[in-house]
């Protein structure tokens, strides 16, 4: 029970708001992620964001970051498995830490970038492993560049190399990702992680496939950023294989001043 209520507490924190969401056209607040790859979007300082993915297998995932210092974020996270439905809660091992540090703002030439570190993985944790389904980002470097084009296209890039290496790939990793706003509210996102470090040839994870995913994101207003994901579109893990996993997630953002 004890862990249930950190959880719920982290998916409450920071209510309530005054704000924009963080899609479509006129977004206030950048993306830190699009469905798993870490961006160099990052929380101003003095803010406080709250996200929670809803998973398969009643995968829940709360995050709590703040912007605690101009472009430096840090932030903690926790869940568990079947934490939605019936039967023993499988929770995670430890709570996730993450914290971002913007090295070069966005301009008209350059992209930002942004490194850090994110131990949060996701889906079901392994023990035998010691892994999550999909693995965390680890330390990374990633960047961003936003272009005009009816609203804004942005693109994204990351190179990570995650600490869950007791499975034998240990390789440095790479994702791709894209974002579309459509109209003042509404964004549509696609990503796709090669998975260097997580294929069938030193595993029983991944099948070499990479891991597509995509979604649509809608500012709701007062703050919410509502998302929907399809998740593996090419089918690519081994564990509880099926392709277009569904999945929630509802972000939340506020001034703590």
């Amino acid at each position: 029970m004890k862990k249930l209520a950190f959880v719920i507490t982290l998916m409450f924190a920071a209510l309530p708001v005054f704000a924009q969401g963080s899609a479509g056209r006129d977004a206030k607040f950048e993306y830190r992620s699009l469905v798993d790859m870490p961006t160099a979007g990052i929380l101003e300082k003095g803010f406080v964001g709250q996200t929670t993915d809803v998973l398969p297998y009643g995968v829940v995932i709360a995050k709590l970051e703040v912007g605690v210092f101009t472009n430096v974020s840090f932030g903690i996270s926790y869940g568990g498995a079947n934490i939605i439905g019936s039967g023993k809660i499988d929770w995670y091992k430890l709570p996730g830490v993450n914290f971002r540090i913007r090295l070069l703002n966005e301009s008209d030439a350059f992209p930002a970038i942004t490194i850090g570190f994110d131990s949060q993985g996701k889906g079901q944790y392994v023990d035998s492993s010691s892994r999550y389904q999909i693995k965390s980002p680890g330390f990374f470097a990633a960047t961003s560049k936003n272009f005009a084009l009816l609203g804004y296209i942005s693109l994204h890039g990351t190179i990570n190399y995650s600490l869950e290496a007791n499975d034998g790939d240990d390789f440095v990793n790479m994702m791709v990702g894209i974002e579309k706003t459509v109209g003042p509210s509404v964004s549509i996102i696609c990503e796709y992680n090669f998975a260097w470090n997580d294929n069938k040839q030193y595993g029983n994870f991944g099948n070499g496939n990479g891991y597509l995913n995509a979604g649509i994101r809608w500012a709701i207003g007062t703050g919410f950023t509502l998302g929907v994901d399809l998740r593996d579109l090419l089918n690519n893990k081994r564990l509880n294989p099926s392709s277009a996993d569904r999945a929630i997630r509802l972000e939340y953002i506020k001034s703590i001043f």
